[in-house]
């Protein structure tokens, strides 16, 4: 039961660190450094996490996705609010 909770916290943790990553990385050029920057600069700190927590390998495309998700979101509330 409390892995499972160490896995969800995992995945929203990795979400909220990526929603002001992917809000700011609509305001550069794509593909220009600091578009990519912005896109891979939350995956340290969701693998350390992850490695602190005891998480194995196993969970990386749960926690990726939530990244991803979070980029995402992040991207559409700039575009809303300009």
């Amino acid at each position: 039961m409390q892995a499972t909770i160490a896995v969800v916290g995992l995945i929203i943790l990795a979400f909220i660190i990526s929603v002001p990553c992917g809000y700011l990385r609509q305001n550069y050029k794509k593909y220009s450094f600091m578009w990519f920057l912005l896109i891979h600069l939350p995956i340290p700190f969701i693998v350390l996490t992850r490695v602190k927590a005891g998480i194995g390998w196993q969970f990386i495309p749960f926690t990726l996705g939530g990244s991803v998700a979070g980029q995402i979101v992040g991207g559409m509330v700039s575009r809303r609010r300009r």
